[in-house]
């Protein structure tokens, strides 16, 4: 870490020396000394970092490393309070001769010296170190990029993400997966309830294993209701029933019932007890710790003869032991894959390109790297995802092998297993290593919003500059460069976007490497109940358990403070946070997120380097006017807080990137979500690098200035009149970079006039109208990338026929129309070559929809109703060969007695069309499953 703690000090005093020189009169020549000196150490840091991994501890080297990264991190310091008391003596009485009164400089650090004394001594330190790298000749070494700079023909396509995965997945497990699936839908005990325990260390592929269990067709029409509940080491009772209540109903497509957040655990118990008393159920415990879960979830899964079935993933036998209960139990000891099966999955994974062939002249390489895996599939993944970036470089093969080979020389088995781990962390480019290590600030077993963590990478300064790209686009090519490694897992991908929306790091990464790295250079720390703390930790993520040791803290140098919910009740966050200016003056990221905080205290608004604040999901309602002072801020995060307005003083804030502000509100009707969007004071001229803007109230100022934010992707506007129409035209005309927009009218009734859009976003991928339109807007047929659109209370007269404009689109994926069109007929003809997802809602005067042979040829999913008037189900629904699902909503009995529900296996002929499933909806809580329907 020494090359990138250097490197990230190197780019601050670059950026000290542009932008605030003026401030270095008389010093200025000995920051710049700095700056090269440091920048003259980079062409041995790489090396002075591998040998310090390579040598025993205490060594001299890792002493001196250490050193090093704590020098870098010092200047870095300095550098932040330095310009945190210039901010503070400009507010509070001008700058005039601060630089000659600088006994608060730098506050415990250098309290005593002025600011020359301090560069001088800073300068000093640096000759040293630099001078005693000269004892360890250190090797110089050329400064890598990123492969994906390199080569982007290798760059991960994260929508592959799936597949890609799946691959790997399948080596060694179909015997074990095809014995549990056997097991679970029937045997000599399909009867009495079982359960099936699967114990191993972590990286063996368990949860893997489960999961294509889980997930097999036989599965899951043998268990209508199942459940995947994962555990971890941090979880309270209550919620593990919550959430198998919450899965159940999600799985069978029902609402979840009301008061569940209430209950205690004994009514939580009898509610589950009774959903499934008569029911065949299955229910999944991924990655259990504890042996008092079992005693406790037992007791809400009744063994009622119907064959249900339970499976655990563990790392602890004595877990798998407690689980055991009657003969029919099954514990099953996953073992590490065989040598055969290990060679296929590495060349699988290593050489997919070329259809898993090994090239002869790095199969000795190969087999001797396989050897050293032990049979881990997450080792070999890790290790086939750093080898892909070598390409067939034998040289580099060979370097790695050398460098493998020393390292596990007569190591434990479970140290191998971390050290093989590390190697990909040690390739990463020093760009890289603080972003994958930031997954140490989250919870273990949880996934991350990608634009959570790419806002928080950001305001921690982890992300350079790009010519020609957006900080966030920089912090995407990040991420996919850390996937393309196999050292973050994708989550969940859009489906029609191919955006990455959630992500995760392995368990076993997360503890073998990520923690232990974290721990030894005090990168993150997590508090809980009985910890220590370290004041030099960069980044905190504080339990409610350890507020009464978060409250001590009398001074840290953190850069990141998140709040999360861990064992025990929660607790509002604002009792440990008296005095958070004072003690936590170097914050950036400070993150109350799901937490029960219900005040910002005034404070917060002194804290002079914060980038990114986070009141998601809090019960905060007002922001206050002290928050005009954080003249850093980017990131300011309301969803679903409280906050209506947003204060004149924000208003003015020149860095903020991102002002998220909704809060959903559920609509009784069936699937319809309706938001609150947050006010905003005249006069937003300073948002000039505002990236996302979501969502606001319109007013006639806001509508003609949110035109100046011109770097704006994401713009939600809601209570729009028709007045405000042309204005907002212009300036959406002004926005080129624009990719999602949200329009909503102030009613249901109120027109939109959008029609006049000089300059259209070309780069427009999402865009959502909720208001009246007298036409379709003409420039909506201009807009290529458009994948999905959604047309909420248009009233469009049937004689314009919209479809005939919708059908050229040819990106289009979804397409949802709300009481949008007031017409009796509907045509879908030849076109909507790529539609996916089409949802017609609430026409209320349609009687016939027909599909012609050759429209909609991809449509997987459909959804009509209510439409009272509709007398059939669309004819020529048998052209849709691709369709899944068809969901109809409050459909009159008419039309549900026009469906055929074929019980008996089905027969797919010339004139019959087969759907996998239907969901017929009567009312909102009321939900009927056809598995399968048959139309002639």
């Amino acid at each position: 870490m020494a090359e990138t703690a250097v490197n990230i000090v190197i780019d601050k005093l670059v950026l000290l020396l542009r932008e605030e020189g003026n401030l270095l009169r008389g010093i200025h020549g000995d920051v710049t000394s700095i700056k090269d000196l440091l920048k003259s150490m980079k062409s041995f840091l790489k090396d002075a970092d591998a040998k310090a991994e390579r040598a025993y501890m205490g060594s001299g080297v890792k002493i001196w490393v250490k050193e090093t990264v704590e020098m870098a991190t010092h200047i870095e310091d300095a550098i932040d309070e330095y310009l945190h008391h210039v901010a503070d003596r400009r507010n509070k009485r001008g700058f005039t001769g601060f630089l000659h009164k600088t006994s608060n400089f730098l506050g415990g650090l250098f309290a005593r010296h002025d600011i020359a004394s301090e560069i001088q001594l800073i300068k000093k330190r640096v000759l040293q170190i630099q001078k005693t790298s000269e004892v360890y000749r250190f090797n110089s070494t050329e400064q890598t990029s990123f492969s994906f700079s390199r080569r982007d023909d290798m760059l991960f396509d994260p929508r592959m993400a799936s597949i890609y995965t799946e691959e790997a997945e399948l080596v060694g497990i179909q015997t074990l997966r095809d014995k549990l699936t056997g097991w679970s839908i029937g045997g000599e005990v399909a009867s009495r309830r079982s359960v099936s325990s699967l114990v191993g260390i972590g990286g063996l592929g368990k949860t893997t294993l489960a999961s294509k269990v889980y997930d097999n067709p036989r599965f899951t029409e043998w268990f209508d209701w199942r459940a995947w509940i994962t555990v971890s080491q941090s979880y309270k009772n209550e919620d593990i029933l919550r959430n198998m209540i919450a899965e159940f109903h999600r799985v069978r497509k029902e609402s979840v019932p009301e008061g569940i957040e209430t209950m205690d655990l004994k009514l939580l118990i009898d509610t589950l007890r009774e959903y499934l008393k008569e029911k065949r159920y299955a229910v999944v415990f991924d990655d259990v710790w504890s042996t008092n879960l079992w005693h406790c979830v037992k007791l809400a899964l009744p063994d009622n003869n119907n064959g249900s079935r339970i499976i655990i993933t563990t790392r602890k036998n004595e877990v798998a032991a407690a689980c055991r209960e009657a003969f029919s139990d099954q514990v099953y000891d996953v073992e590490p894959l065989s040598p055969d099966k290990v060679w296929e999955l590495f060349c699988k994974k290593t050489f997919r390109v070329s259809g898993g062939y090994c090239p002869p002249e790095l199969k000795k390489f190969a087999t001797t790297i396989v050897s050293r895996c032990g049979g881990l599939p997450l080792a070999i993944v890790a290790i086939s995802g750093l080898l892909q970036t070598k390409g067939g470089d034998v040289s580099q093969w060979r370097k790695l092998l050398d460098s493998l080979t020393s390292e596990l020389e007569s190591n434990p088995h479970l140290t191998n297993i971390t050290k093989i781990l590390s190697f990909s962390y040690y390739d990463l480019p020093y760009q890289l290593r603080p972003c994958f290590l930031y997954f140490g600030t989250y919870p273990e077993n949880r996934t991350v919003r990608c634009s959570r963590l790419i806002r928080q990478w950001i305001a921690a300064g982890f992300i350079k500059e790009q010519r020609g790209k957006t900080l966030e686009e920089v912090a995407e090519e990040y991420l996919t460069e850390l996937i393309q490694r196999s050292l973050v897992q994708v989550s969940l991908v859009d489906d029609f976007s191919g955006k990455l929306r959630e992500c995760q790091v392995h368990d076993v990464m997360r503890e073998a490497v990520i923690l232990l790295k974290a721990k030894d250079i005090s990168i993150s720390e997590f508090l809980e109940e009985d910890s220590s703390f370290n004041e030099n930790s960069r980044h905190l993520c504080v339990y409610s358990s350890a507020y009464n040791i978060f409250g001590s803290i009398e001074s840290s140098h953190a850069h990141s403070l998140c709040f999360s919910n861990g064992i025990g009740e929660p607790q509002n966050p604002l009792t440990a946070c008296s005095n958070l200016y004072k003690r936590f003056k170097l914050l950036r990221v400070l993150d109350f997120e799901d937490s029960l905080l219900d005040n910002l205290p005034e404070e917060v608004g002194y804290i002079y380097h914060l980038r990114y604040l986070s009141l998601r999901n809090t019960r905060v309602k007002i922001l206050p006017k002290s928050m005009g002072k954080l003249v850093n801020l980017e990131t300011l995060d309301l969803k679903h807080s409280l906050v209506h307005q947003i204060p004149l003083e924000i208003n003015k804030l020149p860095k903020l990137r991102s002002l998220l502000a909704y809060t959903e509100e559920k609509n009784k009707e069936f699937s319809f979500t309706s938001r609150r969007a947050v006010v905003i004071q005249d006069g937003i001229e300073s948002w000039g690098n505002l990236q996302k803007l979501y969502d606001v109230e319109a007013s006639n100022s806001l509508v003609k200035e949110v035109g100046n934010s011109t770097q704006l992707r994401t713009l939600g506007i809601h209570k729009l009149t028709r007045k405000q129409g042309k204005d907002l035209c212009a300036s959406i005309g002004k926005m080129p970079h624009l990719q999602s927009l949200e329009v909503k009218a102030i009613n249901s009734d109120e027109i939109i006039d959008i029609q006049h859009m000089s300059n259209p976003p070309q780069r427009l991928q999402g865009f959502y109208l909720m208001g009246r339109l007298e036409k379709l807007p003409d420039w909506i047929a201009g807009l290529c990338l458009l994948t999905r659109l959604s047309l909420c209370w248009s009233g469009l007269a049937g004689d314009q026929d919209p479809l005939k404009v919708l059908q050229v689109l040819p990106n289009l994926m979804q397409l949802v129309i709300h009481e949008a069109f007031s017409c009796e007929e509907l045509h879908f003809e030849r076109g909507f070559l790529k539609l996916k997802d089409l949802r017609l809602r609430h026409l209320k005067g349609l009687k016939l929809m027909t599909i012609h042979n050759g429209a909609l040829p991809l449509l997987e999913t459909l959804e009509i109703g209510p439409s009272p008037q509709l007398q059939q189900v669309p004819s020529g629904i048998r052209h849709l060969e691709n369709l899944k699902s068809l969901l109809l909503v409050d459909m009159p009995s008419h039309f549900m007695d026009g469906i055929h529900v074929q019980e008996t296996e089905h027969r797919v002929g010339p004139k019959v069309f087969f759907i996998q499933s239907i969901i017929g909806t009567n009312t909102f809580r009321t939900v009927k499953v056809i598995d399968s329907a048959i139309f002639v």
